[in-house]
């Protein structure tokens, strides 16, 4: 494989840390030229000591796991010599509860898996049955599905920016994200009457179309927040501190990456441009103009740089889902599938008659198997189902990239300190909803 090098410009403010922000051994001096130069180490300043390793539980309350993930550390000294993750503490057994619900009915458990990304999991859902449905939603359906998956990518990346500068030492840019973060939640509940937990799709549209302010108030956000990535963006990408503790750490080659099966942010700051809306388009996400955010060297600083990208490049979709979004309706006029008005429902027999039955057997597509995946922010997000054309699926699985993500864990921080871990893990942006599901 080829090696690629990589220059980080950085504003210290302090010295004496190496590259991974370990303590330098070796004093710092100037030269006469007034440029900072290394003095040669004496020998002989730290002996070999010997010692038993030991182990250690970081979680599964720890709060850098983020959730009940459980890693089980073999530490000699500091250095992490095996690391062995512990998923099992949820239980929330959302596949095999599908199997007794209607393909509506699901929708909120899709919330619940990924609760930062509940939007682009009810959209994943929704084109998984209605390609088992055999239905074509409509033009304004799509982009607003676009609308949302985007929105739903720039919570979970803010959420992901703001935790981790806390993981790592910095607080202030953890405000600026959640504040952010927060007018997002104020649109979508606008929208759709809900904030974290949306079951913003139905199985052939939406189950509401935006209100008429809904627009303005999306071009006010899309003007704001380029600022304030830019900022956060020019407080910590080149501190040095930042950089110590992020540069080197981790690191994933491309074949290392694709080997593990990591998607997402993952694989594509180890360099390999894998994007399910450029790979495998839906909604239309090949008319859209945006690019996809790769790294060089698959490491930690390399994934923030990515997302901090593809924030940028999520404003520049939304932006042009607002230009392009049609007059229409939302939902598919078949009321075998979608519910009718409710207007209609106690007003025209044969629309009462529609609901009826939809509440009460709900609608059934044809004997049948499918897989569709979307990009979600974490990564390739898959469901699979199986019809034996009764109302609820036979068989219903999730392909979660946070579980797969996570199997790469003790690749990246073997050899690393344990301090190095809490950074490691932070990275990789895993919820647990997704991951014990």
């Amino acid at each position: 494989m080829a090696t690629t090098k990589r220059t980080v410009e950085v504003q210290l403010s302090t010295s004496g840390v190496d590259a991974q922000g370990r303590p330098q051994r070796v004093p710092l001096t100037v030269d006469e030229a007034g440029n900072v130069v290394t003095m040669a180490p004496p020998d002989g300043v730290e002996p070999d000591l010997a010692g038993e390793h030991m182990l250690i539980n970081i979680g599964p309350q720890h709060p850098a796991t983020h959730g009940v993930l459980r890693l089980v550390l073999e530490l000699d000294g500091e250095t992490v010599v095996r690391c062995i993750p512990h998923i099992g503490y949820l239980h929330c057994g959302f596949e095999k509860m599908g199997e007794y619900r209607q393909y509506n009915q699901i929708i909120p458990y899709t919330d619940r898996e990924d609760y930062l990304n509940s939007p682009g999991n009810n959209v994943a859902f929704a084109l998984g049955a209605e390609r088992l449905f055999g239905i074509e939603i409509t033009e304004r359906c799509k982009v607003l599905r676009v609308i949302a998956s985007e929105l739903s990518r720039i919570i979970s990346h803010l959420v992901w920016l703001g935790t981790t500068c806390i993981d790592i030492g910095a607080y202030t840019p953890f405000l600026w994200a959640f504040q952010q973060r927060e007018e997002v939640y104020e649109m979508l509940e606008m929208w759709i009457g809900a904030r974290l937990t949306t079951t913003i799709t139905r199985v052939g549209g939406m189950g509401a179309d935006i209100p008429d302010e809904f627009p303005n108030k999306l071009r006010a956000f899309l003007h704001k927040f380029p600022k304030v990535v830019d900022e956060i963006d020019r407080v910590i990408t080149r501190n040095g501190i930042w950089v110590g503790r992020t540069v080197g750490l981790g690191a994933m080659s491309p074949e290392e990456a694709v080997n593990y099966g990591l998607s997402g942010p993952m694989v594509r700051a180890s360099g390999v441009a894998w994007d399910m809306r450029k790979d495998f388009p839906y909604l239309d996400y090949e008319t859209y103009d945006f690019e996809v955010p790769v790294g060089t060297n698959g490491d930690v600083y390399d994934r923030y740089l990515v997302r901090m990208e593809e924030l940028r490049q999520s404003t520049r979709i939304l932006g042009q889902a607002l230009d392009r979004l049609p007059d229409g309706p939302v939902n598919i006029d078949d009321h075998r599938v979608i519910l009718p008005p409710k207007s209609k429902a106690t007003s025209d027999m044969e629309s009462m008659i529609h609901h009826f039955k939809q509440v009460m057997e709900g609608p059934r597509p044809p004997i049948g198997e499918c897989y569709v995946a979307v990009e979600s922010p974490k990564g390739e997000k898959g469901y699979y189902m199986v019809s034996d054309g009764s109302s609820k699926p036979v068989r219903w699985r999730i392909r979660p990239p946070s579980f797969v993500n996570l199997s790469a864990i003790p690749r990246m921080v073997e050899g690393h300190l344990l301090s190095d871990v809490i950074a490691i893990n932070a990275s990789i942006n895993i919820v647990m909803g997704e991951i014990d599901r």
